[in-house]
């Protein structure tokens, strides 16, 4: 089964988890790590014949132009991430839509492509804010993959559809990936689980959805996860530190091997072939 492969193109400290640590007015004096790391996604993509939705922060490509262009010319499909990686939670609605039309426009101003696929920072949609799947939609967006469901200490739904759905008329909603074991949903899309745990759960979770529940797994990363030199960023937490860097030694070599064991493609792609709910929308 074809599986969709997606990458989160964000810098290392511009994560969520490190906002208290690194203010967002020093981002432009920070040496950025995202472009060599999207370039060597690019490479091992290219290595295995796979293909990925790149969801792109306007903040980086409008200072990496180069990247979103290498990104669209190697047949991969650019995405929106927003443009300065704020929580739909900390946003006004007036404030979330302004940010999602500047990234959608920066975006297809330098890609040349339009771009119909959107996710939150940090899953950051949710019971709260349902008012930013309007804001999605009115900014001419087709699909969403902002919700997890799963019970998690920064985001998730834990009793949202699992599978892509209709949340607007038009607007698909694409769920991370779970498994559904012991009433209860499990992550299975990747993320920090592929870093912290054994590669073979991974695969396991991944063989599941495929063989039992009969879809498409979506797995999501970083560029910055395949970058064990990146600078330690002082004063975080144990639980911080934990999540952000344990295992980056092996992600890139864990995400060879699923490369290899699966079939990846775009999400455009794979939905459109496997989701009538994804066919209504586009």
């Amino acid at each position: 089964m074809l599986n969709a492969l997606t990458i989160d193109v964000e810098d290392y400290f511009q994560v969520s988890a490190l906002a208290p640590h690194i203010p967002r007015e020093q981002w432009n004096d920070i040496p950025c790590r995202v472009e060599r790391n999207v370039d060597r996604l690019l490479a091992l993509l290219a290595e295995h014949d796979a293909k990925a939705t790149f969801f792109t922060l306007g903040w980086v490509a409008d200072r990496y132009p180069e990247v979103v262009k290498r990104i669209v010319a190697s047949g991969h499909e650019l995405a929106s991430h927003g443009y300065a990686h704020m929580r739909a939670t900390d946003q006004t609605p007036e404030s979330f839509l302004a940010d999602i039309r500047l990234a959608k426009a920066v975006l297809e101003d330098l890609g040349g492509v339009a771009v119909t696929g959107y996710r939150a920072p940090s899953f950051s949609i949710g019971k709260d804010n349902p008012w930013a799947l309007d804001c999605i939609h009115e900014a001419g967006y087709r699909y969403s993959s902002s919700i997890y469901p799963v019970k998690h200490d920064h985001y998730g739904v834990p009793d949202a559809p699992r599978f892509t759905f209709e949340s607007r008329a038009g607007l698909a909603e694409v769920p991370m990936t779970t498994v559904r074991m012991f009433n209860r949903n499990w992550p299975a899309g990747g993320g920090g689980f592929f870093r912290l745990l054994p590669y073979g759960v991974s695969s396991r979770l991944i063989r599941r959805v495929n063989d039992v529940d009969g879809q498409p797994a979506i797995f999501y990363m970083h560029p910055w996860e395949i970058d064990p030199e990146q600078p330690r960023v002082p004063g975080t937490s144990l639980k911080t530190r934990f999540r952000h860097y344990v295992n980056l030694h092996r992600t890139e070599a864990r995400l060879a091997r699923l490369l290899q064991d699966f079939k990846w493609g775009r999400m455009d792609e794979v939905f459109a072939l496997n989701n009538e709910q994804w066919r209504r929308c586009a």
